[in-house]
Parts: C-alpha cells; structure tokens; sequence
C-alpha cells in the first residue's frame, strides 16, 4: 500500500506519513480489488462501512425509478466515498457507486470509524471537511441541473471552478465524455457547444483544459 499517496489523501491530510502508517496498524481494515465496471457500493444497501480509493477511479451514479440515471461524481486516489451514508438517518447508500477502472479501495467500517476519530482529532476535523465539502458541492449540482441549455451547464461548471481555483485554466475532469456524463449531457453535444463558444471568444480549448477568456460572457450566458 502506498502509504505516501494516503497520507495525501482528504481523510489524512495534514498527518505524516509514518503516523498514517501506525494508525492503520491498530485500526481494523481491508483493502478490496474491484474490476472495472464491478459496483463497490449498491444503491439502498445498509450503509456499515466507507472507502477510501488507494488506486484507479470510481463513479457514484444515482438511479431513479423512471429509470434515468444521474452520473454524481468520480472519486480518484485518496477520494473517500460513501462518508455521509454511514452516519445517515436511514443509512443506505444513495447512489451505486462502481469502479471505472481496475482499482483498490481500502474499507473501514461504521464503530473503527468512529473509534478512529474519537482518537485523532484531526481525522475528525478532514471527515467533517469531507463531509460539509459533499453538501457544498451537492448543492452546487442541483444548480447546475437547473440549467437546460448545454452551453450555459458548461458556462456554470467552468465559473464555478474558475471561482474556486482562482485559475482561468480550468483541467477537464478525465475526459470530455466523463465530462459529458457528468452533466447528464452527450458528448457529441457538448462538443459542439464548447466549439461554439470558442468561436465566439469566451473560452480556449485543449486536449485537457479549458481556458476562460471572457468570463463575463461566460456569466451572462447564465441569464438567458
């Protein structure tokens, strides 16, 4: 296990990579292989346990009874997933949550969790992070699903990183489809939005990036 690579992680940041390592030694957990494509976490199981993904990356996808299906997020190496089921009121997992590709996760359940942070107050203040982190973002996408038009979703997904990194150059999450299914959109569609917007100016695109060059167009495209 890459104890390194953990230590970097949101569950714990800020603690050295030796005090990682002894934690983990009198703390009960288990890392798991999963598959690409295999589930990790099925939607409305008993929520007794989170993960923390060590290596690959993982999707949560939410199912309604219509059968439409809304892609949540992709967790990446460090990335907890499953945090607030746990400590939820009903505890069952909303989402299905599935490896997308060939990936390790670590488990740790519900009582060692809490063992855990009752001993080290500072696992305690990144799982609240992580926590309040998860409704802000939430929230976040519930605006975005506001928004009917391909253009302005983009529009609203690239301020809001721009307002958080403070950095025009804003990196496409994986890939423009990973993009696309993130806000529930095509790929092909999507596509054609950004070319429509670089023709006009208001942004530059790459392989991997996206350059904001006129975000005040880019806000007043949200108005329409």
């Amino acid at each position: 296990m890459d104890i390194q690579a953990l230590a970097q992680g949101s569950f714990f940041k800020g603690i050295p990579s030796e005090e990682v390592r002894a934690i983990l030694e009198k703390t009960p957990h288990r890392t798991e292989f999963f598959q690409a494509d295999e589930r990790i976490f099925l939607q409305m199981d008993p929520a007794d346990r989170i993960g923390i993904v060590l290596t690959g990356r993982v999707q949560a996808q939410k199912t309604f009874p219509s059968g439409s299906l809304v892609n949540v997020s992709i967790r990446l190496p460090g990335d907890l997933i499953g945090p607030a089921a746990v400590f939820s009121r009903d505890r069952r997992y909303p989402c299905d949550v599935t490896a997308l590709e060939p990936s390790w996760v670590m488990i740790l359940y519900r009582d060692d969790l809490l063992r855990l942070m009752q001993q080290n107050l500072r696992i305690l203040e990144n799982f609240t992070e992580e926590i309040s982190t998860a409704t802000y973002m939430l929230q976040q996408r519930i605006e975005l699903f506001s928004y009917h038009g391909i253009a302005q979703k983009a529009a609203f997904w690239l301020l809001l990183r721009y307002r958080q990194s403070g950095n025009r150059i804003i990196p496409i999450p994986d890939s423009v489809s990973k993009w696309a299914l993130l806000m529930n959109v095509s790929r092909p569609s999507l596509h054609r939005e950004l070319k429509k917007m670089e023709e006009r100016g208001l942004i530059r695109c790459s392989s991997n990036a996206i350059k904001i060059i006129d975000a005040k167009q880019l806000h007043d495209l949200l108005g329409r």
